[in-house]
């Protein structure tokens, strides 16, 4: 719809993944740095937290895109709550290893084979796992034990643990020991900072052929952070729906009044009711996410309920 209005190529805030619109924030530059520090070691795991919607799989798929494919041979696993045996069975999947209705022992002699078949051919091996926080410890110990694998004394299997906040609560466990010994390196993604959301709102509309059409009025930049604060996915979602009001409205220049206007639309559609949130603090840009434990089969609710008290607490402020 305001694709043409604009005279824009394509959709510039689509909420899938897609690194042909990574953006190298700081904190993803830093996280990348880690990333490759982490292959350049050859050994142990490499934990990168955040929280929903802060870039972790858009950061994972870039890596993808850097690894040499001659030296390295990587695969990617969403975790759900699998079970040690499950997680081995998806662990051999993701590799395209034989893995239905084996037996345990079966799953690591295929696993042992392959590995000692890339030693052979000069090539390491990679394992990056998504939505770690949903892990059950007996199968992070599982994971460890993978990573010991040794084919001529050097490790041949390497592992990414990419998961929520949560995820380093369950690092720091005491009978989580061992695998701590084996993480070379951690980072925590955050949102973006103030300064950096106007370049990140641009540089996805530059991608899809952004003229300075619609342009944004003085202080609109600060009003979209202040509403999503920082987080990348919110910023598409926000972003979206606004260009969708300025078509409507037909402008041609986003002012932070239209801010405002898609802000308590977005508001009223998730159903949140104002009192519940009218103590909460009015800085918005200093909110961090509170909730914890939260299930997978949730995320998408619990989304949209902090989306809303973001976008409540800069209308409070606003009032």
């Amino acid at each position: 719809m305001y694709e043409s209005f604009y005279k824009l190529q394509g959709k510039p805030f689509r909420l899938s993944p897609d690194s042909r619109f990574f953006f190298e924030s700081e904190g993803h530059r830093r996280a990348i740095a880690y990333l490759r520090y982490g292959l350049e070691q050859r050994e142990g795991f490499i934990v990168i937290t955040g929280g929903i919607g802060t870039g972790k799989t858009t950061l994972v798929d870039m890596l993808f895109k850097m690894l040499p494919k001659e030296q390295l041979v990587a695969a990617k696993l969403v975790t759900t709550q699998l079970e040690s045996e499950d997680l081995l069975r998806m662990v051999s999947a993701s590799f395209g290893l034989p893995h239905e209705q084996m037996s345990k022992t079966a799953l690591l002699k295929g696993l042992e084979a392959f590995f000692q078949e890339k030693a052979n051919r000069g090539q390491r091996v990679l394992l990056v796992i998504d939505e770690a926080q949903n892990i059950p410890k007996r199968s992070l110990e599982e994971l460890r034990m993978l990573s010991n694998i040794e084919m001529d004394g050097a490790p041949v299997l390497q592992i990414f643990l990419l998961g929520q906040e949560e995820f380093m609560a369950v690092m720091q466990s005491p009978d989580m020991e061992q695998l701590r010994q084996r993480v070379i390196a951690t980072y925590q993604l955050k949102a973006l900072k103030p300064e950096e959301t106007p370049n990140y709102i641009e540089h996805r509309l530059r991608h899809v052929g952004w003229d300075n059409d619609p342009a944004f009025a003085a202080g609109t930049y600060d009003e979209i952070h202040a509403y999503t604060g920082g987080v990348p996915r919110r910023l598409n979602t926000f972003c979206d729906r606004l260009l969708l009001y300025a078509y409507l409205e037909e402008v041609h220049t986003i002012t932070p009044e239209h801010v405002h206007a898609v802000a308590r639309e977005l508001l009223g559609e998730t159903g949140r009711p104002r009192q519940v949130v009218a103590a909460v603090s009015t800085r918005p840009a200093q909110w961090e996410e509170d909730v914890t434990g939260r299930l997978s089969a949730l995320e998408k609710r619990l989304d949209e309920i902090e989306d809303a008290m973001v976008i409540e607490r800069a209308l409070t402020r606003g009032d």
